[in-house]
């Protein structure tokens, strides 16, 4: 079956709208140019049986393998190679953040969750750094990495982003949208979306976490850790553990994600608010894995890859992630243990109710907008 391949940005068009409406007149160039970059890539991306082909092509079942590529600054993918598996660090700060990044990311999905890299049967790494020249934005396109330098060439006063390979939880969340277009395939609007966006966090979070060996009561549940520059008012761009709390700036707007179903925000951009709405999902997460104490990514991010890669389908809803999380926690851990305990509560913290109704006024409109509901 071909596999859906979006473009996946990390920074959420709503922050960059905000930036385009209320920053200087540099910042809104940036921001605009931002946008425009991103929309030009969707539409000019492979078919997903070209991209299936060129990513056979590069499959390689001997463990960890990653090329870094270095675009300077133009548009041209995967650019000019940089650094290869096994090669020693080089004098680029970027590159070498993207290789470290990629391999910590599959270490993690290796050692704890027994996946040979994104697809799972040995796929190479690829990742391209100085993408553009001002870009605000990473992303996975289905093939590889992609990473813009952020705004480093306007005046520091005015500079908002850093390159976007300094934040290791934006990395890990970037690869796992690979890793998810490989399983669920969460369709990539309204609910299914922002569980897609969602997943992705969890992991991206978890990928940090792995590496500096923090509990989840000691993590910081940031996503985009390091991006802001000194000039926003800002930890990141998602807060995991207090959803709509990671920035309040007054060229970034504040952060819009709610933290609880009575929250949630019924739109038509941003594919239904895939970059908002996965809040929701996101607190469920922490409040599981707090819960359950220790490493999130042992017992909470068992349960979690178990339900990616073997239950949530493409249109998966809110209320039937929750469902299958608690399904996935028994199987793993018992029926009625503590586990599933931790599942049933972090769900009920975020409004939604194991073996529940749906919330009403969240049935996926955007789905029936493009005839895609069933």
């Amino acid at each position: 079956m071909p596999h859906r391949h979006s473009i996946l940005c990390i920074t959420p068009p709503h922050m960059l709208k905000e930036i385009a409406t209320q920053g200087t007149d540099a910042q809104r160039e940036v921001a605009l140019r931002t946008i425009d970059v991103s929309e030009q890539i969707r539409t000019q991306r492979r078919t997903a049986l070209e991209m299936m082909a060129f990513m056979g092509a590069r499959a390689v079942r001997a463990g960890k393998q990653r090329i870094v590529y270095d675009a300077k600054n133009g548009s041209k993918l995967p650019g000019t190679e940089a650094r290869k598996e096994g090669e020693d660090p080089v004098s680029d700060d970027a590159v070498n953040e993207a290789y470290d990044g990629s391999g910590i990311t599959y270490d993690l999905f290796s050692n704890v969750y027994g996946r040979d890299s994104i697809d799972g049967n040995g796929l190479r790494l690829d990742s391209t750094v100085h993408y553009q020249k001002g870009y605000d934005n990473a992303f996975w396109n289905g093939q590889q990495m992609v990473y813009g330098d952020g705004d480093e060439d306007l005046p520091e006063a005015q500079r908002l982003f850093n390159r976007f390979t300094i934040a290791l939880d934006i990395i890990g969340h970037e690869l796992t949208h690979g890793v998810t277009s490989y399983e669920a395939n969460l369709a990539y609007w309204d609910q299914s979306g922002a569980l897609n966006e969602s997943m992705s966090d969890v992991f991206g979070s978890l990928v940090k976490q792995y590496q500096r060996q923090q509990s989840a009561a000691d993590a910081d549940w940031i996503i985009g850790e390091g991006l802001f520059t000194a000039n926003v008012n800002g930890t990141g761009i998602r807060n995991m553990k207090e959803p709509g709390t990671a920035y309040d700036d007054p060229v970034l707007g504040k952060d819009p994600q709610p933290g609880h179903m009575d929250n949630y925000v019924k739109t038509i951009e941003d594919n239904g608010g895939v970059h908002i709405n996965s809040g929701i999902p996101n607190r469920a997460f922490y409040v599981t894995a707090v819960e359950l104490g220790g490493y999130a990514w042992e017992k909470a991010g068992q349960i979690w890859y178990k339900t990616l890669t073997d239950k949530l389908s493409e249109r998966s809803t809110f209320q039937e992630a929750a469902d299958l999380t608690f399904a996935a926690a028994g199987e793993l851990y018992g029926a009625g243990s503590l586990e599933q305990n931790a599942v049933k509560k972090g769900w009920a913290e975020v409004g939604i109710t194991i073996g529940g109704d749906a919330p009403t006024g969240c049935l996926p409109s955007i789905l029936r907008i493009f005839g895609l509901a069933n």
